[in-house]
């Protein structure tokens, strides 16, 4: 079976930095990234998140399309922001609140770009022609971590539903759940093709 890629590969007016896609989302948070036109449409973010699962399992990766290559550096991110949250000896899973400004803050750390000595990817990306187009490629990505750190601490502490008397969910939603769901905490120790963007 092969991994899954991006949706967005195809779209020829896709503005690139390097050879990396810089494509709309949603988001409300301030930056340089395009807004997408459909609200009710996946973006980059949500193919990321909803691939992450089946793709980490992939130690192979065929690129198609710049997309690709902003759909595999958001997979990274998530397996980063997966370990962020990990519960250690000594240091228990945090709640809702407390992984959501851990998250906030990974997602803004200063992280390395494609050119850069510490980047684990520069044989597959190529470096930003110039230090504007690296500042723009830099300010996209910060958005993008700190967008797809929200959702994913939404998918992580899932709100637990509301049971009615005859034990039958109400429709309301109670508090988010105490721990990050085992179900994605399971992938944690995958790495995607076998890199860690903490390299």
């Amino acid at each position: 079976m092969p991994a899954y890629h991006s949706a967005f590969n195809d779209d020829p007016s896709v503005r690139q930095v390097g050879n990396t896609a810089v494509l709309p989302i949603h988001t409300k948070l301030r930056g340089p990234a395009p807004l997408a036109a459909d609200p009710n449409e996946a973006d980059i973010i949500d193919e990321a998140l909803d691939l992450f699962r089946a793709n980490c399992l992939f130690r192979n990766f065929e690129i198609k399309g710049p997309a690709d290559r902003l759909l595999i550096y958001l997979i990274l991110f998530i397996s980063e922001c997966l370990t962020k949250v990990a519960p250690a000896p000594g240091r228990p899973s945090p709640s809702f609140q407390d992984a959501g400004k851990a998250l906030a803050t990974l997602a803004v750390d200063h992280f390395a770009l494609p050119g850069d000595a510490g980047f684990p990817l520069n044989s597959m990306y190529h470096a930003p022609a110039s230090r504007q187009d690296a500042d723009a490629l830099r300010s996209y990505l910060t958005q993008t971590r700190s967008e797809l750190a929200l959702r994913l601490v939404d998918r992580l502490y899932p709100a637990e539903h509301v049971l009615g008397p005859d034990g039958q969910p109400t429709g309301q939603l109670g508090p988010r759940a105490a721990k990050p769901s085992k179900w994605w905490m399971s992938f944690q120790k995958r790495r995607f093709m076998g890199r860690s963007l903490a390299a």
